[in-house]
């Protein structure tokens, strides 16, 4: 038995970053190596270990390259016989040294050194917790149908439903708190107004070249231009869900019956519906006032499966969302042509949904806008 000051030669860490690839057939920190052997046999094949440079130059002694041999390692009460290839250490150029390699894993190199019994202790139960963890979550792979999962869960099967929008710092902002304050109130401010928005993520984002350079000149610091600029993104979703819904025109009917608004955040809402108009028919008008009874906007995140939804939030302060007048013309030439529409509506909690409207998933994305308008 090990003196407390007594060294031993051990295992001090492997050159292999990615520990959850490690296995028990493997030279593991901790490992207190007490013999090795050219062949494996019985234990007295095995000669015995003192010191980590006497293990290196007999190492040396036997064919370097790549030469398998066998070591008896000590781990925790049990005593391992290991296969193991003879490998130089990267570095001893002038004086050779050699150290061992795991048989399975070029990646898995031996890092040895004379440790105290209470340190080799302590890095087995290192190896041990990476060990454990990785039996804990043994995976496996599993079909999926992706096809059918898309399209049943997504609102569009070509969109993501999470959505984002980017703040450029403006041009007397040199802080990215000063951003990230201005990004928080818009979302806030957005919140307070009625739309069913849920914040998912923030991050900073570096701004691309071209317009660091524009921000740059606006502050009169052009030499400065190459420095590092960034702006902040805000991930988000459209409440609980977005709800489906298609508008069917009749025959004689000059407008699908909505009237929409865009709130100063940029999102565009429905603030009335026509009764006995496509809309109505199509459930909108019941989720409108259900929305207002609720305090909550109706709020419109995608037109023919296109989002509707602010961008950005450029340098100059401005809000970047969708051309309203797009969106009219849109819907103006399918009321001419009496061709269906489908537009998309985000969801609030404890939501009823009408029975004309066909739920298209179970999460949410967001919207664009602009000023008032009748469609």
């Amino acid at each position: 038995m090990a003196t407390s000051d007594q060294t031993l030669v051990c295992v001090k860490q492997v050159k292999q970053e990615v520990a959850d690839e490690w296995d028990e057939s493997m030279p593991l920190p901790g490992d207190v190596i007490e013999g090795f052997s050219e062949r494996e046999a019985d234990d007295d094949s095995f000669l015995p270990v003192k010191a980590s440079s006497e293990f290196s130059s007999q190492l040396g002694k036997i064919n370097p390259r790549g030469e398998l041999i066998w070591i008896q390692v000590r781990r925790g009460d049990s005593l391992m016989k290991l296969q193991v290839r003879i490998v130089q250490q990267k570095g001893s150029i002038l004086q050779r040294k050699y150290t061992i390699q795991a048989a399975t894993d070029h990646r898995h190199v031996a890092d040895l050194g004379d440790l105290t019994l209470e340190r080799c202790n302590e890095l087995q139960e290192m190896s041990m917790r990476v060990n454990k963890r990785r039996r804990e979550f043994r995976r496996s792979g599993i079909k999926y149908n992706w096809k059918m999962k898309i399209g049943t869960y997504l609102p569009d099967q070509c969109c993501s439903v999470i959505s984002s929008i980017l703040f450029m710092p403006l041009i007397s902002e040199y802080c990215i708190d000063t951003t990230t304050a201005r990004c928080m109130a818009w979302f806030s401010a957005a919140v307070s107004s009625g739309v069913p928005l849920v914040f998912v993520n923030i991050q900073t984002e570096q701004i691309p070249s071209t317009v660091k350079q524009e921000i740059a000149t606006s502050k009169q610091k052009i030499n400065n231009a190459n420095q590092i600029m960034h702006g902040i993104r805000l991930w988000f979703l459209p409440g609980l869900a977005e709800i489906s819904v298609v508008l069917i025109p009749q025959p004689g009917e000059a407008r699908f019956g909505m009237e929409i608004k865009r709130t100063e955040e940029g999102f565009v809402y429905i603030y009335s519906v026509m009764r006995g108009s496509p809309a109505d028919r199509a459930g909108v008008r019941e989720m409108y006032e259900e929305s207002s009874a609720n305090r909550f906007l109706l709020v419109i995140s995608r037109l023919q499966c296109k989002s509707i939804m602010p961008t950005s939030a450029c340098s100059a302060g401005l809000v970047h969302c969708c051309d309203q007048s797009e969106m009219k013309d849109i819907l103006t030439s399918a009321i001419d042509q009496y061709e269906t529409i489908q537009v998309h509506v985000m969801a609030w909690p404890n939501q009823t949904r009408p029975s004309p409207i066909p739920d298209v998933g179970c999460l949410a994305a967001l919207l664009h806008p602009k000023s008032d308008s009748s469609l």
